[in-house]
């Protein structure tokens, strides 16, 4: 029997202005590979900060990567997110530095010892296919190598699942066709667990999978 990476039961999140979304029951199993759709304003943002301890749970029960969300303490937030990989649309790398500095960074703040870091470093760029990009400035890259080192920051420390928040919504067709190949292949390699939030609707298409809809003030199941 396949073990939940992701379960929540009746669970609200809300904004500013009130509830988000309600009545939020959904179950991921570990390495499935998912699809979270639906019209920006949604809600599929804030589902995918509150599974990584970034916005608070209102309601209900939900359990991430064997953490309970709705009791989650502050100091455990850090072990929690060093089992997640996030991928953000718009990259969010530091800029000012090379590649490779871009995932040392991420392996110092979260304890790797030193003489791991470069095996680290190296085996992860290989595996997003920029190996040959080490030292190249962040700012030199084309957007779709920048999104690859995304990948990689979000792959560097071994996750259990990866969060992508439209990795594909800045780059081209071909560029995204690529990226979403990727994001396919490190989840049939490697296991790790999948949800990715999108309205590129070619790309899923493409890369069919399971799909999750972000709709009307809830998440459903259409294959349930």
């Amino acid at each position: 029997m396949n073990t939940p990476i992701i379960s929540l039961k009746d669970v609200t999140i809300s904004h500013e202005e009130g509830p988000l979304l309600t009545h939020v029951n959904l179950s991921i199993n570990a390495g499935e590979f998912v699809y979270l759709i639906g019209k920006s304003g949604a809600g599929k943002t804030s589902l995918l900060r509150t599974l990584y301890a970034d916005r608070a749970i209102d309601a209900g029960e939900a359990q991430v990567c064997g953490f309970d969300l709705v009791h989650l303490k502050h100091r455990q937030i850090p072990t929690l997110r060093r089992q997640i990989g996030i991928v953000f649309q718009n990259f969010r790398l530091l800029k000012d530095r090379n590649v490779h500095d871009n995932l040392a960074f991420v392996l110092r703040a979260t304890g790797w010892k030193h003489a791991d870091i470069e095996p680290q470093i190296a085996k992860t760029l290989h595996a997003v296919g920029i190996a040959d990009k080490a030292e190249a400035r962040v700012f030199n890259l084309s957007e779709g190598e920048q999104q690859r080192v995304g990948i990689a920051r979000a792959l560097i420390n071994n996750p259990s699942l990866i969060l992508a928040d439209e990795p594909t919504g800045n780059l081209d067709p071909n560029t995204s066709s690529d990226i979403m190949e990727l994001l396919v292949n490190i989840n049939k390699q490697t296991g790790t667990t999948m949800l990715i939030s999108s309205h590129d609707f070619m790309m899923i298409d493409k890369y069919q999978s399971r799909l999750l809809v972000c709709e009307n003030g809830t998440i459903t199941d259409p294959q349930q």
